[in-house]
Formats: structure tokens, sequence, C-alpha cells
């Protein structure tokens, strides 16, 4: 993982802001969908590489998915859906695989 992401204890959490939020959820992402064939871009924030397939590793991935910080936590923490997020044109997805409602929610409470 890289060193700009880390998932944060429980006690970390309690009192994280938006920032260490969003690293810990795509760092949480991260390590339940391995791989490198989706980009998420949560700016500005943090990007990370994720969902097995094809290893994307110059220029513009072929898949790309981007969404702000707090509709990241929302779909993150299951306020939200990744349906309704989508619908809502919260969350931008283009490519193969964006699809990430099978990794949805993320929270560990």
């Amino acid at each position: 993982m890289p060193a700009r992401l880390k998932i944060l204890s429980p006690e970390a959490l309690a009192t994280a802001d938006t920032k260490a939020l969003v690293k810990h959820y795509l760092a949480v992402l991260e390590e339940r969908a391995p791989g490198r064939s989706v980009e998420v871009r949560v700016p500005p924030y943090a990007a990370v590489q994720v969902v097995p397939g094809v290893r994307h590793t110059r220029g513009t991935p072929p898949a790309v998915i981007e969404t702000d910080g707090e509709t990241w936590l929302a779909v993150a923490t299951g306020r939200t859906t990744w349906a309704e997020a989508l619908a809502s044109g919260a969350v931008l997805a283009s490519g193969e695989r964006t699809d990430l409602s099978a990794y949805l929610p993320l929270s560990t409470d």
C-alpha cells in the first residue's frame, strides 16, 4: 500500500478529518479490491488504482472513477449506495470494471 494511504485504527477514525477519512477508505478499498485496472480519484485528497484486471502503467487509465470527498465517504460508509451516487451524478465512472458496488460499503463498523 502506498505510504500516502493508510488504514486508521478505530481510535484514529473517531477523530479523523475528511482528508484522513478519504485516504483511510481508499486504503481499505485497495486492500479489498487489489489490482490496477481502475483508478479511483477523490480530488484533492488522493487517488488509488484498484480492481483486478489489465494493469495500467502510463497516462490516463482506461477505467476512471471520480468523486468528491463527501460522496466518497457516503458510499464508503453505506450512507448512500453506489447506484444512488452514480444516478445523481455525484460519481463519474467510465470504462470497464467501474462498478464498485461489490466492494461497498467499506465501513468496518
